[in-house]
């Protein structure tokens, strides 16, 4: 099994890369990323250095892609469902249905392993929007006059679906009783 990644940064932080700006283009209807040799190790378990591999690092690589998500449909209107700013119910948004395809290359430094190929997603679920979360939604809760402290979260993805959302319901179906605050830990 390989697991190409950037490695663990010193703040705790893993499967992180800072994307430059400019790999980056918005248009109406597509996001397009592309990154060109960004360095990554190749890690046969996580975290690296466990087990049977101790004092293993990785094998260092490089990884570039080009991938584009392209939105359709009528977007649908998401308002948040809880005042709790750590509540994964606490956002809102417009998201419009989508797909994505691109193509990747990665390869070992040393040249010892190399792979290339295409993806897509067509046929799968996908979502592209833009959303606002946790603290910064705290406005349209105060604005909504929610007070959902202390629900279960079964009855929030209820009310996410019914009450607050326009267009298809696409929310996790959450079973059972499960209070948020065991969710945030």
């Amino acid at each position: 099994m390989h697991d190409f990644n950037p490695g663990i940064s010193s703040n705790g932080l893993f499967w992180l890369v800072q994307v430059p700006d400019d790999a980056v283009r918005i248009t109406e209807n597509t996001v397009t990323v592309s990154l060109t040799n960004v360095a990554v190790v190749d890690q046969f378990q996580f975290p690296g250095g466990a087990g049977q591999n101790l004092g293993m690092a990785g094998v260092p690589a490089t990884v570039s892609f080009d991938i584009t998500y392209r939105k359709s449909g009528a977007p649908r209107v998401v308002q948040p469902t809880s005042a709790d700013p750590l509540s994964p119910f606490a956002w809102a948004g417009k998201m419009w249905m989508a797909t994505n395809s691109g193509r990747f290359a990665v390869a070992y430094t040393d040249g010892r392993f190399a792979a290339r190929g295409s993806f897509s997603s067509s046929g799968n679920f996908g979502e592209l929007g833009t959303e606002r979360n946790g603290s910064f939604v705290q406005d349209e809760v105060r604005t909504a006059g929610l007070r959902l402290f202390g629900q279960h979260a079964s009855n929030l993805v209820a009310s996410h679906r019914h009450d607050r959302v326009t267009g298809p319901a696409l929310s996790p179906a959450l079973k059972g009783r499960v209070p948020l605050q065991s969710l945030i830990h």
